[in-house]
């Protein structure tokens, strides 16, 4: 077995435990580092990630270590952190981890610096190729082998070869060379489906949802052209294809926030939710005339104004032609 068929995985949440499991399903030997060691420990001894993704059975290619030197022999590392967490990550294990190809499977933007996930990536560990795996799927999903297709991002020369080592029967993957529109639509896409989730936990209606969607998409498509993205990457899967998955099911963490902040309820505690740290970002860096919907959810999770005032603002702004 050759490097190429032996991948790292970088986080023992559900989605890194979901890749972990696709990936050896597909005959590839897989190393999973879980940061905590009693969890690592209870994974391998129960063949079972029964926090995160329970009733999902680990194929025996799978290894769960908290030692990351277990990956240094792994050409490819997925990263699947939350996006806040993976500056931290990655300076901890920066030496295992130079020179290999790095592929950020996080949605989000860093707060405080603005900073995009592979751009985190380059800034910790300046010698690793980066790329970015994102689009409509949830991790229960792909740990059972549904069919999912996801976009694959990279500048990286050998984007091919790692689109033929990454995919499997049941995930099939669409390569692009624009990272920066494919993590701007995976992040961004989170902050509306907490807005969407408000609509409809506020009671305001399909219809309402329907237009939030939309000009959330204007907002997303414009916010991205503005940073030098291909405006097709935000009409592809990572993008419109996202935005659709995350508004519109109850399996998203982000739209579930939403909901129950909607409904005058308190989110689910102990859920990583991208879009509230992605949404104070973006806001923190930018006006409410660029990103109306995104400033507004971030003041809205700031209490710096109710529901009422928000929905008000927001209904309140000057009439404009659909496409400014």
């Amino acid at each position: 077995m050759n490097q190429t068929d032996r991948i790292g995985v970088i986080g023992a949440g559900a989605f890194g435990t979901a890749l972990a499991v696709a990936q050896a399903a597909a005959g590839r030997q897989v190393t999973l580092w879980a940061r905590n060691a009693d969890q690592a420990d209870r994974m391998e001894r129960l063949r079972e990630n029964q926090d995160r993704l329970p009733g999902v059975p680990l194929p025996e290619g799978v290894r769960v270590t908290s030692d990351i030197a277990a990956v240094s022999d792994a050409g490819t590392v997925l990263v699947a952190v939350p996006t806040q967490s993976l500056r931290t990550v990655l300076n901890a294990q920066a030496a295992v981890l130079s020179g290999r190809m790095l592929v950020a499977c996080s949605k989000g933007v860093e707060l405080g610096t603005g900073l995009l996930p592979t751009q985190i990536m380059a800034d910790v560990v300046p010698d690793a190729d980066t790329a970015v795996l994102t689009g409509p799927s949830f991790a229960i999903d792909i740990a059972l082998g549904k069919p999912t297709a996801l976009t694959l991002a990279t500048t990286a020369r050998n984007g091919a070869d790692l689109q033929e080592a990454l995919s499997t029967p049941g995930l099939r993957l669409y390569l692009s060379d624009d990272p920066i529109g494919a993590q701007l639509g995976g992040a961004l896409k989170n902050v509306i489906a907490i807005a969407a989730g408000i609509t409809m936990g506020a009671e305001l209606g399909e219809s309402a949802r329907a237009a939030l969607m939309t000009r959330g998409f204007a907002e997303i498509a414009r916010h991205a052209e503005a940073r030098n993205a291909q405006a097709a990457t935000l009409w592809g899967l990572s993008g419109f294809g996202d935005l659709v998955l995350t508004c519109t099911s109850q399996k998203s963490r982000n739209y579930r926030h939403g909901l129950a902040i909607g409904a005058g309820q308190k989110p689910e505690p102990g859920q990583t939710v991208e879009g509230v740290m992605t949404a104070h970002a973006m806001a923190a860096a930018s006006d409410s005339e660029t990103l109306p919907v995104t400033c507004m959810v971030s003041a809205l999770l700031k209490d710096d104004v109710t529901l009422a005032d928000a929905i008000g603002l927001l209904l309140s702004r000057p009439l404009k032609r659909e496409r400014d």
